[in-house]
């Protein structure tokens, strides 16, 4: 009781085999955040794991002929060597695997509690299917694997229910003030809340059939000079007139093999072509020209958008190179414009050309056709996410598979909890080609139904592998247990995540599911807090240097530019251009960890990575900087080496000098209790709060110089302070002058507030404003004695010449002004 708890965690790895300085930087700042919460008395959990699912094993076995299963575990044990080389405090006997069945089993479980409660289904979607390899691909994997053609296919998928907790997910946003607000922000986008009307826009014939719209600004109905349909639309084959027919064909086989990224990129041209066909307008009953267009996706809204290219920029874009009419129903003061617009207005105003709701404010009408839309029966309030259900299915092998069984007479079944895990098999062949490895195991695919007991067969179908990471936060709370994924008892100890460190390119998809994931647990009364990161820091990335002929847009490696100061093309002499990018193999900027942990050490390269940037920014690698690192921890070995070899101990002796008067120590003494207590302020306070490690590293190369002009060594205080960063030196130099223990195990030193303070501090001495010069004043004084000292010193009587200030303004600790 009364333990306190802290939970540090980085995003766990892909395990590919070898580290970058990616993730270094990320391990190295999480292991900081966790010393130091030891040090300061924490109970602290600080796991690490495997993200070991994916595409990246797959395509190995497919090129190399190697089992999935095989070339991971080979990767894990070389980057946990690696990890294990930066001297890293990580708990590994609480270590995760999720292409292990003692993870994966666990996986498969909270599937089902999903599919119990509605929140896994199945239904028909719109994917990205490779008609060569026959797999479906994420938008982020297209022609990942065949290089072919992808195209749009309806297929029936796997889906989570995430739209049902969207209102919690976006308001909840609010109460996360230890995330970045860019994150924040990003994921509010996502989620799209959206306030409006559905309209429906009838056909002519049959009058009760027509085609629904979702817009946010109803008060522009009247403007609306066109329907925009996706290419998908259900609606699209009854509106195509016969001699737009081949035009409509051939644009939707276009977009089929368009992503929906490229189809809505803003710097594309807006393309469509019109159907032929028409509605009509619900209120002014006119005929209105439908469309089908690039940038209007299936998925979102209803799959259509109305036109309104005098209110909107990008309809007006789409209407002026399509030759659409323009209608203006919105000006500034409610008079009708003398020339047609060069450009949409979307800015508030007053109605006009809209019918009976002429001189009505755009604010207040947009209700009022709503109001007149629902009468009618065409129309309602509407409250729109951008956010869409999650689709876990994936036509792959190397996934966790989806604990379902299909039945004739039963549907979908789920396996019985008691039969988990649904294994993997193992010794598949896995084919370039021929879709997901699964479906053609017979042996494995075909079983008895649960229900019935009728022959069935497996879901061929593996999950997503967000599904895998959006919850090992949990698992690592409690990953021996083989009864449950987690004791309410251990994960109620440690959750929410006190600090998240990890890539901001995760901010969106990882991040919301787990959030959405521990939603869901919290309804189940399985844990009881709902968000699963109370802190994240989104670290920057790690840039070096790079060259590229501008000519040939060819990257060439540092070691091949013989002068950096006049960098030429090796084989061509061409000037090359000279800039920091991300450390990439394509342009031959990486640095390998390895070799920087052999020539430096370890705790150089931990130190490099944390001083030379801000944690949330970009770092830029300089070989100086390294350089000067490793100068620094031989400097602070060879300090405290010579207090060593000069017969120096450490007897418990209150080295600090903390808590004894000033009075009884001498002015040297006082000035190293002042600098020591002034060093354990700063780094503190950029530990714990500000998480401003490259102010830390320099408050402690500060704090040593500092001593080395004074001519003394402060051991236990430089060993503890520097064990947060460089903890193999500091071990050594604990070792050094105590022999047994830890440094490791010891308290961060004790701030004293009364050691803060200076015997004398300079003053400056102002007249009229102008500074004049400084005189020492006793470091505690107050305004009566400031203002008496300053009358009374040389520059008053210089610069007044024994006239009397009129005003004398104090501002203690730094200055006194006088007035004549």
């Amino acid at each position: 009781p009364g333990e306190r708890t802290f939970y540090a965690l980085s995003m766990f790895p892909y395990p590919s085999g070898s580290l970058h300085m990616g993730h270094v930087r990320n391990y190295v700042i999480t292991d900081v955040i966790a010393r130091m919460q030891r040090l300061k008395g924490a109970a602290v959990l600080h796991p690490m794991g495997w993200d070991a699912f994916g595409l990246p094993a797959e395509n190995a076995a497919i090129e190399r002929g190697v089992d999935p299963a095989d070339w991971t575990e080979a990767n894990i044990r070389s980057m946990r060597d690696q990890l294990r080389s930066l001297g890293l405090s990580i708990d590994w006997d609480r270590e995760v695997t999720t292409c292990h069945p003692d993870y994966y089993r666990w996986t498969q479980s909270l599937f089902l509690r999903l599919f119990a409660r509605g929140l896994a289904y199945r239904k028909e979607a719109a994917v990205n299917w490779d008609p060569v390899d026959q797999t479906v691909l994420a938008n982020e994997h297209r022609s990942w694997r065949s290089g072919a053609q992808v195209e749009r296919r309806l297929l029936r998928q796997w889906f989570l229910g995430i739209t049902r907790y969207a209102d919690g997910l976006l308001d909840d946003l609010e109460r996360l003030q230890g995330w970045p607000e860019r994150v924040r922000t990003m994921q509010a986008n996502w989620i799209g809340r959206s306030r409006g009307a559905e309209i429906r826009f009838p056909l002519a014939l049959p009058a009760e059939a027509g085609i629904s719209v979702f817009t946010t600004r109803p008060d522009t109905l009247f403007g609306v000079t066109y329907l925009v349909l996706a290419p998908e639309h259900p609606m699209v084959d009854s509106l195509t007139s016969t001699d737009q027919a081949g035009a409509v064909e051939a644009f939707r086989a276009e977009m089929a093999r368009s992503s929906a990224r490229e189809r809505t990129a803003e710097d594309r041209p807006k393309r469509g072509v019109a159907l032929g066909g028409s509605v009509v307008h619900p209120l002014t009953r006119q005929a209105v020209p439908v469309w089908i267009a690039d940038y209007v996706l299936p998925e979102y809204g209803t799959g259509a958008v109305m036109g309104v290219p005098a209110h909107d920029a990008r309809d007006f874009a789409f209407a002026s190179s399509h030759g659409l009419p323009v209608r203006v129903v919105i000006s500034e003061d409610g008079q009708a414009l003398a020339d047609p617009p060069d450009g949409a207005y979307v800015g508030p105003g007053v109605l006009i050309n809209s019918m009976g709701f002429d001189g009505v404010a755009s604010a207040a009408a947009g209700p009022l056709i709503t109001a007149a839309l629902s009468a009618a029966g065409l129309g309602a309030e509407k409250v729109q996410y951008r956010l869409r259900d999650w689709l876990i299915s994936r036509q792959r092998y190397w996934g966790c598979p989806i604990p379902i069984i299909h039945c004739q007479d039963c549907g979908a079944v789920p396996v019985p909890e008691e039969q988990l895990p649904v294994l993997l098999p193992r010794g598949v062949e896995i084919r370039a080609r021929g879709g997901s490895p699964l479906a053609s195991l017979e042996h494995w695919a075909a079983v008895d139904c649960p229900c019935c007991g009728k022959a069935a067969r497996r879901e061929t179908d593996t999950m997503d592998t967000f599904m895998c990471s959006s919850w090992y936060f949990l698992r690592y709370t409690d990953p021996r247990n083989s009864d449950s994924a987690f004791s309410s008892e251990a994960v109620n100890r440690w959750m929410g995540v006190d600090q998240y460190v990890g890539g901001v390119e995760h901010a969106i998809l990882h991040l919301l599911y787990s959030r959405f994931l521990t939603r869901f647990l919290a309804d189940q009364n399985l844990l009881q807090v709902r968000e699963p990161f109370d802190r994240l820091l989104t670290q920057g990335m790690v840039q070096a240097i790079t060259y590229r002929n501008p000519a040939t847009r060819r990257y060439i490696a540092p070691a091949a530019v013989k002068d950096p100061t006049d960098p030429r093309d090796p084989e061509t002499g061409e000037p090359l251009d000279t800039f920091f990018e991300k450390m990439s193999k394509s342009k031959h900027n990486g640095i390998d960890p390895n070799s920087v942990i052999e020539r430096y050490g370890a705790d150089t390269a931990r130190m490099f990575i944390l001083f030379k940037a801000p944690p949330e920014k970009d770092l830029e690698w300089d070989d100086a900087d390294v350089e000067g690192q490793f100068r620094f921890l031989q400097r602070l070995w060879r300090q405290i080496d010579a207090f060593a070899a000069a017969g120096g101990r450490l007897d418990g002796q209150r080295e600090d000098l903390a808590g004894i008067p000033a009075r009884t120590l001498s002015p040297l003494d006082r000035d190293i209790r002042r600098a020591t207590h002034v060093a354990i302020k700063e780094i503190s306070q950029d530990l714990e709060d500000a998480y401003q490690f490259n102010t830390a590293v320099a408050e402690l190369m500060k704090f040593s110089n500092a001593l080395a002009d004074l001519g003394k060594a402060q051991p236990a205080v430089q060993q503890e302070a520097v064990a947060p960063f460089a903890p193999h030196l500091s071990e050594e130099l604990w070792h050094r002058l105590h022999g047994p223990g830890s440094v490791h195990s010891q308290r961060w030193p004790s701030l004293d507030q009364d050691a803060l303070s200076q015997d004398t501090i300079p003053l400056v001495i102002q007249v009229r404003g102008r500074t004049r010069g400084t005189i020492q004043v006793p470091g505690n004084a107050d305004r009566a004695t400031l203002e008496s000292l300053a009358l009374a010193s040389d520059l008053a009587g210089k610069w007044l010449q024994g006239a009397r200030p009129r005003r004398v303004i104090v501002v203690p600790g730094r200055l006194v002004n006088l007035v004549p």
